[in-house]
């Protein structure tokens, strides 16, 4: 689950770079959206690794 969180992190900087460096508008919101659902997977995973027992670093 961590790897999908880095994926979608990954996908977050990139549209960023696109949003908000030579196209605007969609690419902007998707960056918005990416990083959003990048955070939630951040936090579900460290919350699944934490109730695990296991190191969340």
């Amino acid at each position: 689950m961590l790897g999908w969180a880095i994926v979608f992190a990954l996908l977050a900087i990139v549209a960023g770079f696109l949003g908000f460096f030579s196209l605007a508008g969609m690419a902007a919101t998707i960056a918005k959206v990416l990083f959003l659902v990048f955070l939630a997977l951040l936090v579900v995973s460290f919350a699944v690794r934490a109730f695990r027992g296991q190191s969340v670093l």
